[in-house]
């Protein structure tokens, strides 16, 4: 019933990535940046930007600067996947971060970051301020993938890397995740921008955020499973098995099966997919075929090729 609620007004799916985005802005804006310890991906890039300019370029306008070509990149390598969606959820999440800094003209006295509260942290428990920012950015990030939206930056890079290359789109993410963190920390170092704590422990917290934001995406997007397993019964199951191949790159087995109903036989499509995809596999089922009988089912577990194991 929710999933026909949200494909009959999709205005609440943009209502859902507009407060991901609220989320996501706070837990970069108000926690991250001032403590300079970097989320990967274009977010952590265009932090660095900002501590490089001491802190004169706004980190969501670097953002959406840095996301403008990209999405252009995605659109014609990739055709339009990215979508309104996408463009919407990167500049939202860009405004609200320059707004919740005040650094958005005529909004200059909002400035989160530095109410007492933030600043008692910031002094008195580094370590709780960067899991507060840790969650916050899970969470803000698990809402905005759960109702199909994205914020671009590595995502389309490694989309693009997988097309071209054929790398794995984790492994690209963590590549250059790894390698922004890595250049935001020797930034730290080399300008001394944090006399009170080594550059080489913020990198530590960096990698600390990274993880435990990684495994709340995944939590907020459908609970604690992490996978899910898809029958498709379709009588244009060849094209759909060549959809599922060649647009999601993942494997797909065909069962042979008998319907009850009208006596025909035809070939079940069977597939594991990452929760992420479950929106794109549907689209592209409908899209082949309206009609298609779709049973998607929940997984807690897989062990094989493109999945990573459970910890």
């Amino acid at each position: 019933m929710a999933k026909k609620l949200f494909n009959k007004y999709p205005i609440i799916d943009y209502i859902a990535i507009t407060i991901g985005a609220a989320i996501m802005a706070i837990a970069i804006g108000v926690f991250l940046v001032d403590a300079k310890v970097v989320p990967g991906g274009v977010s952590g890039l265009s932090m660095a930007v900002h501590y490089l300019s001491n802190n004169s370029i706004p980190v969501g306008l670097m953002i959406w600067l840095f996301n403008v070509p990209l999405y252009i990149w995605g659109l014609k390598e990739l055709g339009k996947s990215f979508g309104v969606r996408t463009f919407y959820g990167f500049t939202i999440n860009s405004f609200f971060i320059d707004f919740f800094r005040g650094d958005i003209p005529g909004f200059s006295y909002v400035r989160l970051q530095d109410t007492a509260t933030i600043q008692d942290l910031f002094k008195n428990d580094f370590l709780f301020l960067i899991l507060i920012g840790a969650v916050l950015l899970g969470i803000g990030l698990g809402l905005i993938f759960k109702f199909k939206g994205t914020t671009a930056g590595s995502d389309i890079v490694a989309a693009i890397l997988q097309k071209k290359f054929g790398i794995k789109p984790g492994m690209a993410i963590m590549f250059v995740d790894f390698f922004v963190i890595a250049l935001a920390g020797l930034i730290i170092d080399v300008k001394d921008l944090s006399p009170d704590r080594p550059a080489f422990s913020l990198t530590l917290y960096a990698f600390f955020l990274l993880f435990v934001s990684a495994k709340l995406v995944d939590v907020i997007i459908d609970g604690f499973d992490y996978a899910r397993a898809a029958y498709i019964i379709s009588d244009k199951y060849e094209e759909i098995t060549n959809a599922i191949m060649n647009n999601l790159s993942r494997g797909a087995t065909a069962l042979k099966s008998r319907g009850i109903y009208k006596n025909v036989e035809r070939e079940v499509i069977f597939t594991v997919i990452p929760l992420k995809e479950v929106g794109t596999l549907t689209e592209l089922v409908k899209e082949i075929d309206p009609s298609a009988f779709v049973i998607i089912n929940n997984v807690h577990e897989v062990l094989g090729e493109g999945f990573r194991r459970r910890i």
